[in-house]
């Protein structure tokens, strides 16, 4: 009942939602917050239940091999409890930063029925089911993308969903594959069982192409046309998470993944690494820079776990959950700037340390993580992930991963200094609302918390790997 209610609350609410809108703003958000609250609930309750990794088979028997199976282990709990406490944040900042704005009743729906596609998808156990989560989280983002109306920002959001749903398709080609190959897409029933390379390629397109991986890296930084909130969103607690989430479970966690595969995954990553690092050194709108910054620093997590260590599988786990914290923070930060400025451009900023301190020390602690610098759980992490593919024999991969970081160290202290730093432009502005900033301390103290308690975080962790490649 737990894990049902865990992406069933926020599904149904979000319809229920939409409807309170006829009644009040306030009844709406409230109704929206309370969501959020109840399926973060939800998933923490279901941490003691992860250990056990509990099949669940609901009664509805479709086709052979397509039952609707779910399970509550350690992977799906961990992505659970994070992707549902960084929701809940985004829609509290919502409170103030979305109430200037038309189409509310609309944008909360949206999001909350984001979140529960995302509970759902983390939770599934059979290949059916993650691709019809899979596909509500791509028709949420596209209306999310486009919520200002206008041309450039339709074009953007068309284009999200070109290409992400096009990498849907191919990637369901696989799943017909697989289960004309083996008569089953349960994810129990695969484990182990080897699958044609053709499958795999498909599903490794639609991986890509949902994760923002080179080349399918170009529809993600127009993302940020979008409020500041669904790029958070967006970057931060589902939808690019759910690419390399889909890689741990089906390609990593059930099909084993072959040597060759974790070459191909490895080239992957580093490349992508390199070129949108190189992007972020010559890119002026600061949301667009947190964009590439995002594809690089997942590219990390699917270098950790192309290795098959435990420790790069580990590292990556860590550093993924460093990585949803604070890159939410970061674009939260750089929402409450365009909030009080209108502009992301860092040519058009600078100085705004004086009069936005607690946005300023809250964006450089995120940054410290995104970066992997000590004591941060992106340290960790990031360190972990490349001691694992040493492990895996890949001292190549882990040279070129080490230039990738100093290059994220580079470019995130250009868009600090653009943001911050230099001669006062805005004498006039004031910080955030009182919520939105208690939001970005929030996820700045955490991205502090995590590195400094990181034996118990490895302890989490290391069992979840245990599980993962038992």
């Amino acid at each position: 009942m737990l894990a049902l209610a865990t992406f069933s609350i926020p599904i149904v609410g979000s319809f229920v939602a939409l409807a309170a809108n006829r009644i009040s703003a306030f009844v709406r958000n409230g109704l929206a917050v309370l969501l959020a609250l109840a399926t973060f609930a939800c998933a923490l309750a279901l941490i003691p239940l992860a250990g056990e990794a509990r099949p669940l088979t609901l009664g509805l028997f479709l086709l052979p091999g397509l039952n609707l199976n779910f399970v509550v282990d350690g992977l799906g709990v961990y992505v659970a409890v994070a992707s549902s406490f960084i929701g809940l944040l985004i829609i509290l900042y919502s409170l103030g930063y979305m109430k200037e704005y038309e189409h509310q009743g609309e944008y909360y729906f949206l999001v909350v029925l984001f979140l529960g596609a995302m509970m759902g998808l983390v939770l599934s156990a059979n290949l059916l089911l993650i691709y019809i989560f899979w596909e509500i989280t791509a028709i949420c983002s596209w209306r999310l993308i486009g919520f200002y109306r206008k041309r450039e920002h339709l074009r953007n959001a068309d284009i999200a969903l070109l290409i992400t749903v096009s990498g849907s398709f191919v990637m369901l080609a696989g799943l017909e594959m697989i289960w004309h190959q083996t008569g089953t897409l349960d994810l129990a029933a695969l484990r182990g069982h080897p699958v044609n390379d053709l499958a795999m390629t498909f599903l490794f397109a639609g991986i890509l192409a949902k994760s923002a991986q080179v080349p399918l890296q170009v529809w993600l930084p127009g993302a940020g046309v979008a409020p500041s909130t669904v790029t958070a969103l967006l970057h931060a607690a589902v939808l690019v998470v759910i690419g390399v989430f889909a890689f741990a479970r089906v390609m990593v966690g059930t099909l084993g993944l072959p040597p060759t595969w974790q070459l191909v995954a490895s080239a992957v990553a580093v490349l992508t690494i390199l070129v949108t690092g190189a992007a972020a050194l010559v890119e002026y709108d600061a949301k667009r820079i947190l964009a590439y910054s995002t594809i690089a620093q997942l590219a990390y997590v699917l270098l950790g776990l192309a290795s098959m260590t435990s420790l790069g599988i580990a590292g990556a786990l860590v550093f993924l959950l460093a990585h949803s914290l604070t890159k939410a923070g970061l674009f939260l930060c750089v929402g409450i700037i365009e909030h009080r400025t209108h502009t992301r451009d860092i040519r058009e900023l600078g100085g705004l340390i004086r009069r936005m301190p607690v946005t300023a020390v809250a964006f450089i602690l995120c940054a410290l993580t995104i970066v992997g610098l000590p004591p941060t759980a992106g340290f960790f992490g990031k360190f972990m992930i490349i001691l694992g593919v040493v492990q895996s024999g890949g001292m190549v991969w882990a040279i070129l991963a080490l230039v990738g970081a100093l290059i994220s160290l580079l470019y995130t202290l250009r868009l600090f200094n653009g943001l911050f730093l230099g001669p006062e432009r805005w004498p006039e502005i004031t910080e955030g609302t009182p919520i939105m900033l208690a939001v970005v301390a929030t996820l700045a103290g955490l991205s502090l918390v995590l590195g400094l308690a990181a034996a118990p975080l490895l302890n989490v962790v290391n069992g979840v790997v245990s599980q993962m490649l038992r």
